[in-house]
């Protein structure tokens, strides 16, 4: 069993973070058998700090995954909190493929630790649907967005999206994909889209490094 992250001092919970950060790039970089102490080396602490969080490799695995997916679903309130709506769920589009990016890259780790007994997905859709849901609700709610959208509809085509531009070079092409279904997605709406979403200049990609 993990430590739970809320029962953590805050100097073990950046350790804690910092694994699961690093976790993530060596999964995908090196595959579900990366050295479990070059992961403790690069993240900054000791095997046994490591060993502490997460005593096997399947629950390192599972909650690097979790973190991601908390990653992207508590972005969605941040988001709201800061910008409107529309712009909101913009924004959250481009963390949803950030996503979907660390995911494909620790494919053959997750599949590794889910033939080892593991479920790292067992809240996933749960999770994902309430964020987006808020993110449309919100918006529909201003009048800025359709109110008549079905957010797992919305999902399917931001997965869609995110699986055929996760490659780096494909990233602008992305971007362009979600804004027409973002514009899709504001037609019918009561009112006309917030300012801040209006840009003349083209769609550049760039991962916030804070929201």
């Amino acid at each position: 069993m993990t430590t739970k992250p809320s029962a953590l001092r805050a100097d073990a919970r950046r350790n804690r973070e910092r694994i699961l950060e690093v976790a993530v790039r060596a999964f995908a970089e090196k595959g579900p058998n990366v050295a479990i102490d070059a992961i403790a080396k690069a993240a900054g602490v000791g095997s046994a700090t490591l060993y502490r969080h997460f005593p096997t490799r399947e629950a390192l695995v599972e909650a690097a995954y979790r973190n991601e997916l908390a990653r992207v679903c508590d972005s969605a309130g941040k988001l709201l909190a800061g910008h409107a709506p529309d712009r909101a769920l913009r924004l959250w589009m481009d963390d949803f493929i950030d996503y979907v990016v660390a995911k494909q890259g620790m494919a053959d780790a997750l599949r590794a630790a889910v033939a080892s007994g593991a479920d790292p997905f067992a809240e996933t859709l749960d999770r994902l649907g309430a964020a987006l849901g808020t993110l449309l609700r919100t918006g529909a709610e201003a009048g800025l967005l359709r109110p008549d959208v079905d957010p797992l509809d919305v999902g399917f085509s931001l997965a869609s999206v995110a699986l055929i531009t996760s490659a780096p070079d494909q990233r602008e092409r992305a971007g362009r994909l979600l804004d027409l279904l973002l514009d899709g997605l504001r037609y019918g709406a009561d009112r006309p889209a917030s300012s801040a979403c209006r840009s003349t200049t083209p769609y550049r990609y760039h991962r916030r490094t804070a929201l």
